[in-house]
Order: C-alpha cells, then sequence, then structure tokens
C-alpha cells in the first residue's frame, strides 16, 4: 500500500469557524460550498467531525449532524469519498448504525469510509444522556460495534450475542455497494486497547502527534498486528493535522496561532501543517516517509478556504 490520499475536513460548526456568519441558512451555504469546492481542487475525501457541542466549551452555536450532512454532502458530491473522523460508537446503535452506513454508501454511489472510534466528549454524553463508560468498557463496545456492522453488511440476517450488545436476526438491506466492504477507519491511539482493536478489524487508522510520537504509534500497531499474524502494511496509517498554509512567513505570524486549544504559536505550528507551500510539503514528506498513506487535515482559517486552496495547488501535487 504505497499510495497516498489527501482529505479534506467541512466545515460544521464543532470549532466555532462558522459563528462569524449570521443565520443558519447562511451557515450550512457556506458548508456545502467549501465541500464542493474540495472536490473541485482535488481532494479524495471529505470529512466530518461527530459531535453535537461546540469546543471549546458549548457555545449555542450551530453544529451540523454528522450523518445527515454526510447524506446531503453526498447528493451535491459525485467523486470525493466521504468519510468521519471518527464517528462516536456510543451515540447509536450498532444494528442501526449498520442501517446508516450501508444507506449512505448506496444514496453516495459507493463512496464510504466508515470512520467510528470509543468516544470521549464527556459533556456531551452527560447533556444527551449517554452513560459513559469507563475507556475499557467503551474500546469493547467499539470491538463489538465493528463486528456487529461489518457482519450485517455481509449476512441476509445476523445474531450477536456479545457482552455489550445484542442482536437477533437483524437484517440490513440495502447491502452497501463497495465490495468486499466499505473501508473501516478506526481512530484513536490508545497502545494498550484501541490499537489492538484496529489490529484485528480496521482498513485504515488514524492517530496524531508529531513525528517522533506519531512513530511510536505505527510501532506499537505493527506489534499488535505481529501478535495477531496480520500484516501492518495492509492498513492504512493516517494523520489528521491542523492545517494553516500561506505564501510567506510575514503572511503566517499576521495569521497567528489558531489552535482552537490555545495552544503557543511555535509549538502549534510544530506540531501540524503550518508554514508556507514548500515547509508543509516538507512536513508531510517526514510522515510519508515514515509510514503515513494518509493525510486528513482540519483548515484552521475556514470559513476562508486560502490554506485548503494553496495545499491542493502547491502541495498535494507532489505526492501524486
Amino acid at each position: 500500500m504505497s499510495d497516498v490520499v489527501f482529505g479534506a475536513f467541512m466545515p460544521q460548526g464543532w470549532k466555532m469557524e462558522l459563528s462569524g456568519i449570521d443565520g443558519a441558512a447562511a451557515k450550512w451555504q457556506r458548508a456545502v460550498d467549501i465541500a464542493v469546492a474540495a472536490e473541485h481542487l482535488g481532494y479524495d475525501s471529505i470529512w466530518l467531525y461527530d459531535h453535537f457541542h461546540n469546543v471549546p466549551r458549548p457555545a449555542h452555536e450551530a453544529v451540523f449532524e454528522c450523518w445527515t450532512t454526510m447524506a446531503a454532502i453526498s447528493q451535491r458530491t459525485q467523486r470525493v469519498r466521504l468519510g468521519q473522523m471518527v464517528g462516536c460508537n456510543s451515540y447509536r446503535n450498532p444494528a442501526l448504525l449498520a442501517k446508516i452506513t450501508s444507506t449512505l454508501d448506496v444514496v453516495s454511489g459507493g463512496r464510504l469510509d466508515w470512520g467510528i472510534g470509543a468516544g470521549w466528549y464527556e459533556n456531551e454524553y452527560r447533556a444527551y444522556g449517554y452513560e459513559f463508560p469507563r475507556p475499557k468498557d467503551r474500546i469493547g463496545m467499539l470491538r463489538e460495534t465493528v463486528e456487529i456492522v461489518t457482519a450485517m453488511w455481509a449476512q441476509a440476517e445476523t445474531t450477536y450475542d456479545g457482552r455489550y450488545y445484542r442482536v437477533h436476526r437483524a437484517h440490513c438491506d440495502p447491502k452497501p455497494l463497495q465490495q468486499p466492504r466499505p473501508p473501516v477507519w478506526i481512530g484513536g491511539g490508545g497502545e494498550q486497547l484501541t490499537l489492538r482493536v484496529v489490529a484485528r478489524l480496521a482498513d485504515a487508522s488514524n492517530f496524531g502527534g508529531n513525528p517522533d510520537e506519531w512513530t511510536h504509534k505505527r510501532d506499537v500497531l505493527r506489534s499488535h498486528c505481529a501478535a495477531v499474524g496480520r500484516d501492518p502494511d495492509t492498513i492504512r496509517m493516517t494523520w489528521s493535522p491542523e492545517l494553516c498554509v500561506r505564501e510567506t512567513e510575514a503572511e503566517l505570524r499576521e495569521v497567528g496561532a489558531r489552535s482552537i486549544w490555545a495552544e503557543p504559536f511555535d509549538s502549534w505550528r510544530a506540531g501540524n501543517l503550518v508554514g508556507t507551500p514548500d515547509e508543509v510539503a516538507e512536513k508531510v514528506a517526514t510522515y510519508v516517509g515514515l509510514g503515513c498513506r494518509g493525510i486528513i487535515p482540519w483548515c484552521t482559517d475556514y470559513p476562508d478556504t486560502t490554506s485548503l486552496e494553496l495545499f491542493a495547488e502547491r502541495v498535494m501535487p507532489q505526492f501524486r
């Protein structure tokens, strides 16, 4: 697996990026316009977060829901793949999730990349009435969900009796269009539990970190693959940094740190794709050299599209 794919998050409001636009309809139109632009710019995929409340704290600002947004965007695009980075396992029953994902694959013409993770945003869990289990249980629930969903994609009827979930003769019709199945992306870097699930069940992984940190996670995943007898090269390992690209250093400094978590400019720049086009391309090349086969950045200057455009026009062609 040597090809490198490039995705882009579309704005949906989670990081307050639409707060400067008046009115829900106008916010939605801008989000759609950027998703369509990403396809025209040559991105391989469009991605959404699966969250309900804003970060760094709930702010009563619009956050468009992941799966309904995906369904709508599937009808406004033709080629680009559609993914979730990543779906929160706890928010939907696994049998229902099988129906949602298979339907999305059909209505998009076979363009689903199914992203799933164990969940972490406790504020949302509490607000929406979900229990917030301990990490070990959330990851066990994640594993069972992947097993149920992939079984329902393939089987006429699925019966599953797990520790956390049970289904009895569950149907999933229509089946996904993609064969043998839509790719399964599992997000998270937990070394003892999450990456073990990735080694067993995922087609793609996603974890963060600077090059040393990313390399460590890569090596842990490889060790889990060895333990279960799987070739690690059959898993597409990816990275989702923040992205800010400008033509000059002066422009970058003028934009300043755009981290939603208020990280200082220099450390934020060091751990993300922040720089001129040549500097960003050099960073991408570093990760590709480490075995990264997918870059899925978040553009920190949304709803402006300068970074989205410069990355597509000046960086991505160097890796095609």
